[in-house]
């Protein structure tokens, strides 16, 4: 694929200019396909429909609450739940059973150029829809501007290399792309009842609570959160540098697992079907 666009031009090729080639064959596969269109763009419109309920709910139970900040935190983590975690198994392992990974391997592109690049329509939606619900839901819910913005960065760039990895790993064990939705959901119900998007941490016993803080997804949502309201729940809103503070013990956390999760997908995925 990437070898044919450079013959043609007589340009050398780049690692960027491999990934914008991978990620326009990989978005017009994807405006094909239905189903995934639907998975990554309407499933979590609708979700995010019956999450503000859910958190009245939970304030009913604790005082003082902030629902709009919820509301829209938990939103962004959703949507980068489906459209790039399971909406990028699901593409693994098409490509995968389509032997399309396999010829790509002999081409130019990397291993890595070859993930990141099938990942690209993914994390483009992903970043553009958890854009428009930060800024949208915080202009119309008046939410206070970003404590940190650099550490929501960080946590955003954590976010998405572990999805991705994550997604790696996932289609290792994932035969079909009909079956991704059963080998993802034990991740998903992680990421969203585990990570505080659809139950905030701080409504949980607080053993519970600790737990759940260790788990692989939870650092890197937390990461954003702390940037962006100076606080993880734990504790009472600090300012710019009291949030690297209050920030510092997700960024081990979430360091560590995405070692973890990079070492199991360069371990476990597979770049054609099992014979």
């Amino acid at each position: 694929m990437t070898t044919a666009a450079t013959s043609a031009t007589g340009a050398p090729s780049t690692t960027a200019g491999r990934l914008l080639a991978l990620g326009r064959a990989e978005a017009t596969l994807l405006l094909r396909n239905r189903t995934a269109l639907f998975t990554a763009v309407v499933l979590p419109v609708v979700l995010i429909g019956s999450l503000r309920s859910i958190l009245k709910q939970q304030a009913e139970n604790t005082p003082g609450l902030d629902i709009d900040s919820m509301l829209v935190y938990g939103s962004v983590g959703m949507v980068l739940a489906f459209v790039v975690y399971y909406n990028l198994t699901a593409a693994y392992v098409g490509r995968r059973g389509e032997l399309v990974l396999k010829r790509l391997r002999t081409g130019e592109a990397r291993d890595l150029e070859i993930l990141l690049g099938t990942g690209v329509p993914s994390l483009t939606l992903g970043l553009l829809m958890a854009a428009l619900i930060g800024v949208g839901g915080s202009l119309g819910l008046h939410l206070a501007v970003p404590v940190n913005p650099l550490l929501m960065l960080v946590g955003l760039v954590l976010t998405l290399a572990t999805m991705i990895a994550l997604a790696a790993l996932s289609s290792a064990f994932t035969k079909t792309v009909e079956s991704a939705g059963i080998t993802t959901l034990p991740v998903m119900l992680v990421m969203q009842f585990g990570s505080g998007l659809f139950v905030p941490l701080e409504v949980m016993p607080s053993q519970l609570a600790d737990v759940c803080r260790l788990l692989p997804t939870t650092p890197a949502f937390q990461l954003i959160r702390v940037g962006w309201f100076g606080t993880d729940g734990s504790a009472a809103p600090t300012g710019f540098l009291g949030s690297w503070d209050a920030a510092a013990p997700h960024l081990v956390t979430g360091t560590v697992w995405l070692g973890l999760a990079i070492w199991g997908a360069v371990r476990y995925f597979r770049w054609e079907p099992r014979r």
